[in-house]
C-alpha cells in the first residue's frame, strides 16, 4: 500500500492555567528542553517525512519564534493562529493540509509518546479513516452528586489519548460542521460526522502534562531512559 503523505497538527495555544507559573506549559522546561520542542522532535525523528503545523496564540507565536532563533532550532514547519477553542485551532490548521494525506492531531503537552506508538498509529491510519488510541480505566470510578455517590461500572470505559490519526479529506469535511461544546477532541468531531472510529491501545506513559506534578513525573521517566 502506497503511503499517504503525513502531517501532524499540534494545537499549542492553551494558557495552561492549571499548571501555574508565568510560562505557558508548552514552553516549560522538561529536562533541558521546552515541552513543545520535545513533542516536535518526536515527529521529526520518524523515518518518513511528517509536515508539522503548530497552532499558537499570538503571544505564544512570538515566544516560540524567539526560542527557535535563540537556540538555533531550525526545522520546516507552519505556524497558524489558534482560534477561540481547540476546535477552531485545528480547523485553521487544516487549511494547510491537502486531501489524500494522513493527518495526526497531537496535544503539544504529550511529549512522552513513544516512536513505536507513532509508527503504529500512522500505519493504522493508512488502513482506517479514523484511529484513536485509548487506555482502559484501572481504578474504581464514582459519580458524586452533593453528599452522595454511586459506583460506575468501568467495564468498557477508556481514557482517550493523542495523537489521533485521520484521512485528511474526512477530517476536513468533519470540521465543516458547526462548533459544538460537546466536541472534546477530534474523534468526537469525526464520529458526529458519521465516520466509525478504530480504537487501538495507547500507552500509560503517554500522559498529558496538566499539573506541576506531571512535569516532575515526566522528568523522572525521561531520566530513566
Amino acid at each position: 500500500m502506497e503511503r499517504r503523505p503525513c502531517y501532524v497538527i499540534i494545537p499549542a495555544g492553551g494558557s495552561g492555567s492549571r499548571m501555574g507559573g508565568d510560562v505557558p506549559k508548552q514552553m516549560r522546561d522538561l529536562c533541558g528542553r521546552p515541552v513543545l520542542r520535545r513533542t516536535v522532535e518526536l515527529f521529526a525523528s520518524l523515518p518518513f517525512n511528517v509536515g508539522v503545523i503548530i497552532a499558537v496564540s499570538p503571544s505564544m507565536r512570538e515566544l516560540w519564534k524567539q526560542y527557535c532563533r535563540r537556540e538555533n532550532f531550525v526545522f520546516r514547519h507552519i505556524l497558524v493562529t489558534g482560534g477561540l477553542t481547540r476546535f477552531h485551532s485545528v480547523k485553521n490548521a487544516l487549511d494547510h493540509v491537502p486531501d489524500g494525506a494522513s493527518v495526526a492531531v497531537h496535544d503539544a503537552v504529550r511529549p512522552l509518546v513513544s516512536v513505536d506508538m507513532l509508527l503504529s498509529l500512522f500505519d493504522l491510519g493508512m488502513r482506517y479513516p479514523a484511529v484513536v488510541p485509548v487506555v482502559e480505566v484501572p481504578d474504581s470510578v464514582r459519580r458524586i452528586s452533593g453528599s452522595s455517590s454511586v459506583t460506575v461500572d468501568r467495564a468498557g470505559l477508556v481514557t482517550v489519548q493523542t495523537p489521533q490519526v485521520f484521512h485528511s479529506e474526512i477530517l476536513k469535511a468533519a470540521y465543516c460542521q458547526p462548533y459544538d461544546p460537546a466536541f472534546t477532541d477530534d474523534a468526537s468531531v469525526v464520529e458526529r460526522y458519521g465516520v466509525p472510529l478504530h480504537f487501538t491501545p495507547g500507552e500509560r506513559t503517554n500522559i498529558k502534562l496538566t499539573f506541576p506534578s506531571d512535569i516532575e513525573f515526566a522528568s523522572r521517566l525521561l531520566q530513566a531512559l
